[in-house]
């Protein structure tokens, strides 16, 4: 157990108890599917950073354990549906769902995520948690529709691929911190800031290690990036500062989809810096995450939240 969940560990393992309880359908197929992608042994950190946030505010009652569980559903739901626009086989070390039964089953038990998160607002009956929720789960399909046309497109720039990672990612992350501020009572703009960079931070580090991890490390295959067309931070940097020949593998992979020349665009993009560049970028974001907790007294759950924004980046190594 990593130290944040340790710092949340009663209120996580209650989380862990709703998402298990929620998921019950008298459809055994979604069950199925559900408690598999649930069970895929990934951090739960969006609705770690709930808890935290709600603590490290000063909250003592429950509401924070049901909004947790809400934030972690919607999540699942967004990975079964990317999994399916990326046609991807692997997530966090194991096959993804539309690979065990299809892309179908997968998008319909991702809906009924989304709708049973959303039955769960209602429960809660908080209408600035519920709008809080809707602008995110309407972002995050924004940013995946916007990813989904930039796949192919060599062209992308760093301001666009921001854009994609705030809508895709960070949102959520957003959205779980100042989720915790409303059900504590506390200021809710340097929460949503901190969650917002945690949350870029995470994408970059991603993004960084489709380049330099491995299959057991990272949970999904070396390269997918490149397979999917995707322009992420380090090829855009790369692209814009390697000979003409170079540029032009990039360029040919993205927009054929293929990784075929990996080794070779991964040499050129570890030759010009980009993959520090882009670890250099993920460290601004986590200054910025730590900088937004200035405004907390001082407590363990403020502690851990600095400390996990440092993980971000650390889990590099």
């Amino acid at each position: 157990m990593l130290s944040f969940h340790k710092a949340v560990e009663q209120d996580f393992s209650a989380v862990n108890d709703l998402i298990i309880e929620n998921l019950y359908s008298k459809v055994g197929l979604v069950e199925n599917i559900g408690h598999y992608i649930v069970d895929s042994g990934g951090k739960r950190l969006r609705p770690v950073v709930v808890l935290l946030s709600a603590l490290a505010n000063g909250y003592k009652g429950k509401q924070h354990l049901s909004v947790a569980a809400v934030i972690e559903f919607i999540h699942t739901a967004t990975l079964l549906h990317d999994d399916v626009v990326d046609v991807s086989a692997l997530r966090r070390g194991r096959e993804t769902a539309n690979q065990q039964w299809g892309n179908a089953p997968s998008v319909l038990v991702g809906d009924f995520l989304y709708s049973r998160a959303f039955q769960m607002l209602v429960d809660l009956g908080d209408m600035d948690i519920m709008g809080v929720i809707a602008d995110a789960t309407n972002v995050i399909s924004e940013g995946e529709v916007q990813q989904m046309a930039n796949a192919g497109n060599a062209n992308i720039n760093e301001q666009i691929y921001f854009e994609v990672i705030y809508r895709k990612t960070a949102k959520l992350f957003e959205s779980a911190a100042q989720i915790g501020a409303i059900v504590a009572s506390g200021n809710q703009q340097p929460m949503a800031d901190y969650g917002k960079h945690l949350g870029m931070a995470f994408q970059i580090i991603d993004d960084v290690l489709d380049y330099q991890g491995d299959v057991s490390a990272i949970g999904k295959n070396v390269g997918d990036d490149l397979s999917e067309g995707k322009m992420t931070l380090p090829l855009i940097h790369a692209r814009d500062r390697l000979a003409a020949n170079e540029r032009e593998l990039i360029c040919q992979a993205i927009e054929t989809k293929s990784a075929e020349n990996f080794s070779a665009i991964l040499s050129a993009v570890q030759s010009c810096g980009s993959i520090d560049y882009s670890i250099g970028q993920a460290e601004l974001q986590v200054d910025l995450a730590k900088k937004s907790l200035a405004g907390l007294p001082e407590s363990q759950f403020k502690t851990v939240m600095a400390e996990l924004a440092d993980f971000s980046v650390s889990r590099l190594s």
